[in-house]
């Protein structure tokens, strides 16, 4: 096995077990299962990815950088529903408010296309532009998030308010890493090497879709039934 095969195959099993888990270990009440649902599918869908970056499929070379295509359509999927869950939270599942999470999957799948985009170019002066382009969407779903869906949270108050902001504050800080690893890779300054890159990129995927997903499902079980105002029943 190769030195890149070993962070790849490690992948495919933490985002497997972890799925298993976290379904296992949601809350499975009407009013909140939807969130163990979305979390436990989450990292399923990362370890196909990895499993298929393992095998070698949509694995290509660009201008002497390799291109992990199923990395950029695992987090143009994975990403939005991480989304919608910390959305729905956040609006305390008040249908009323749901607006705000079609345009913050937009410019989430932006950022992601874009990023790829700026990986795949090999004028620098291109890189730059797409680059910077994804950072200004990420900036985008990051004010939605923090702006009008937090201060619409605020004034529904509740125990799911403090739900919302733990979950805020652990997602964006780890997000926020994402295009720094992006930015030192192979794919940007090349401060650290194809390896380094795909073991920095799997402690970032680990943590932001088993750990987050896990701990995001563990505080809706202490939540009462009914906390949830407008919630979504079924």
């Amino acid at each position: 096995m190769s030195a890149q095969q070993l962070p790849l195959l490690i992948g495919f099993i933490v985002m497997a077990l972890g799925s298993l888990a976290i379904f296992a270990h949601g809350d499975k009440r009407r009013e909140f299962r939807h969130h163990t649902q979305f979390h436990s599918v989450v990292p399923f869908i990362a370890g196909t990815a990895y499993l298929a970056m393992l095998m070698g499929t949509g694995v290509f070379v660009v201008n002497d950088v390799t291109i992990y295509l199923p990395r950029y359509l695992d987090w143009s999927v994975t990403t939005p529903i991480l989304l919608t869950g910390l959305i729905l939270t956040g609006l305390h599942e008040h249908p009323r408010h749901s607006t705000y999470v079609l345009p913050a999957i937009v410019l989430d799948v932006i950022m992601i296309a874009t990023g790829l985009l700026a990986a795949l170019a090999e004028d620098p002066g291109q890189k730059l532009v797409w680059f910077a382009w994804s950072c200004a969407a990420f900036l985008g779903v990051l004010y939605i998030l923090w702006r009008p869906v937090l201060a619409i949270g605020d004034r529904l108050g509740g125990a799911i308010e403090t739900v919302y902001r733990k979950n805020l504050v652990f997602l964006t800080a780890v997000w926020l890493i994402y295009p720094v690893a992006f930015a030192i890779g192979p794919e940007g300054l090349r401060i650290i090497g194809d390896t380094g890159s795909l073991w920095l990129i799997l402690i970032l995927d680990v943590t932001a879709k088993v750990v987050y997903s896990f701990l995001a499902t563990s505080r809706f079980r202490s939540l009462p039934v009914g906390d949830a105002s407008g919630a979504i029943r079924a």
